[in-house]
């Protein structure tokens, strides 16, 4: 059984088990709560303690990796240009497509007000100041501090401008700090997935909980969870038809019989990489060079997560809603921004962990509590699916467009990604 599988079941049975309790026995299912509750909470500050020093590794890291591939000819050097505009594309069309499905399918409010009970001891973060003090305050002043006070996103433009200072040292010493974050990286994910491994037991406790506050209303609330979320990923999805027409020149037609066969690898297996041979298939049944797909391809797959901004900013709007949250036009101006940087140092995780560590600093920077991803982290096997799918979609398309906007390359040029 996978992993996501165990973490789903595991879920189902805390909800039914603190239902059934709360229906048989309110006082014990009550006191049962003081064992459960501290459990879950700590599993998921055991996440949560891990989610500062990973996105900082990340980002160092990456922008690293980015600046080697940059050099390495007008393919790569085009694919990163195109990358970065998308991501901010993508979480923009999210941060005003989700609040509109929120409009015309609300979250069920008997759901909600139970949710939030359940949920209690969940606490509103510090929500970023107005659009107008914006732009004046995601600089930090001290960076140790923006830490403290989880400022991730003033923390992130410390990082930023840090990672991309340090490509203009020394190659010597800028060896040794990308060694050195490489390092604290891979650490971060070792402890990640010693904490998921007690996951189950982690999910159970939280579900308990919810099922005992909120009855069998929780259930209604995690499908409508996962249809809006899922919904996002799939406009995304169908956002890459037009650009690999209008920026690809390529008909949508042709586009969608080309891609056809990646999509239902990424159907089967939940995985980008998975689905690379099928993409590189279906670059050369549109005409694409070797020497282009064969570069902008692996790249894409290695650095681009076009679903990523759109749904995570859609989960930290939802779980503005379910708590009743207002966001204000500069909450969401942070939440698109961190979304879309974080996406950029995701490497290729495993769903479970690109989870938190990614939609973790876009719910901080909104100014939501993230204590109900510790639920949510469970249904992610769903959401995913379609995470997948507008990946590998938007990945093709991408390439498409680069290759019809750029001259042949040198037959030297070999593909360059991320390990």
């Amino acid at each position: 059984m996978s992993r996501a599988t165990l973490i789903l079941l595991s879920l189902v049975a805390g909800l039914l088990v603190g239902i059934g309790a709360a229906a048989l026995s309110p006082t014990a299912a009550q006191s049962a709560l003081l064992v459960t509750g501290p459990l879950g909470s700590a599993w998921l500050a055991g996440l949560q303690m891990t989610v500062i020093p990973l996105v900082v590794a990340l980002l160092v890291t990456a922008v690293a990796d980015t600046a080697v591939a940059a050099g390495a000819g007008r393919v790569t050097a085009r694919m990163i240009g195109l990358i970065l505009a998308l991501v901010f594309v993508t979480g923009t069309v999210s941060a005003l497509l989700t609040p509109v499905l929120l409009d015309l399918f609300p979250v069920p409010a008997e759901a909600a007000a139970s949710l939030r009970q359940a949920l209690g001891g969940a606490e509103q973060v510090t929500p970023p100041p107005p659009l107008a003090e914006f732009f004046s305050t995601i600089v930090p002043t001290n960076v140790v501090k923006a830490a403290v006070d989880n400022a991730l996103l003033s923390l992130i433009i410390f990082t930023l401008a840090f990672a991309f200072a340090m490509t203009r040292i020394d190659p010597a010493a800028r060896g040794v700090l990308v060694r050195a974050f490489a390092a604290i990286r891979d650490t971060m994910l070792v402890i990640i997935d010693w904490v998921l491994w007690l996951a189950p037991i982690g999910v159970f406790a939280l579900a308990y909980g919810v099922g005992a506050r909120a009855g069998v209303t929780a259930f209604g609330a995690l499908v409508h969870y996962i249809l809006i979320v899922s919904a996002i990923g799939a406009v995304i999805m169908l956002l890459a038809y037009p650009i690999a027409w209008i920026g690809g020149r390529t008909s949508p037609l042709r586009f969608a019989r080309a891609l056809a066969p990646a999509q239902a690898v990424a159907i089967s297996t939940q995985s980008s990489l998975a689905s690379l041979p099928a993409m590189l298939a279906g670059a050369r049944t549109l005409g694409i060079a070797e020497a282009k797909a064969g570069v902008a391809l692996p790249l894409a797959v290695a650095m681009f997560r076009a679903t990523q901004p759109a749904m995570n900013v859609a989960i930290a709007i939802y779980i503005a809603r379910w708590f009743g949250y207002p966001v204000a036009p500069g909450a969401l101006a942070a939440a698109v921004l961190t979304g879309a940087l974080v996406s950029l140092g995701s490497i290729s995780l495993p769903a479970q962990i690109s989870f938190f560590a990614s939609v973790a600093p876009v719910c901080v920077a909104l100014g939501v509590p993230i204590e109900p991803l510790g639920l949510l982290i469970a249904v992610e096997t769903f959401p995913d699916i379609f995470r997948t799918l507008g990946n590998v979609s938007m990945d093709l398309a991408a390439t498409t467009v680069v290759s019809a906007h750029t001259p042949e390359e040198p037959a030297h040029e070999v593909p360059l990604a991320r390990p």
